[in-house]
């Protein structure tokens, strides 16, 4: 698998709301550098962040373009976030099924078919003054 099928696997498992093929794609030692906030390592600390991402939002991810390094072990994605707020996040305002509609980008590095890295980028005061 190409890095660019392997990260519209894991954008399409994500979708489709598949978390344990959308785990599946991602090295034990994963690291995750989440938006304006802290480096997660390991595939545990990920699936315990998209325990909370699930209860806290519904999202679905549209137009996905996707591009790579000519040797494939780093990939970008450029995409719209399209979400419902639907229970408190910490630190966030109150929820209230807000709907929001939130340009992203997201950089991957990969190693042996899996990802090994991904740091996600999206601008929270835009998504403040969405749900506000």
């Amino acid at each position: 698998m190409t890095a660019t099928e392997l990260v519209q696997a894991y954008y399409a498992a994500f979708n489709a709301g598949d978390m344990a093929a959308f785990l599946d794609l991602l090295a034990e030692d994963v690291v995750h550098d989440i938006n304006q906030g802290e480096r997660q390592t390991g595939k545990a600390a990920f699936a315990s962040f998209m325990e909370k991402m699930n209860r806290c939002y519904r999202e679905r991810l549209t137009d996905i373009v996707v591009m790579q390094t000519a040797d494939g072990s780093r990939a970008a994605a450029e995409f719209v976030v399209n979400g419902e707020y639907l229970a408190d996040d910490e630190g966030l305002p109150p929820a209230s099924g807000q709907k929001y509609v939130l340009p992203a980008g997201a950089f991957f590095e990969i190693k042996d078919g899996k990802v090994t890295r991904i740091s996600n980028y999206y601008n929270l005061n835009d998504w403040i003054a969405q749900v506000c």
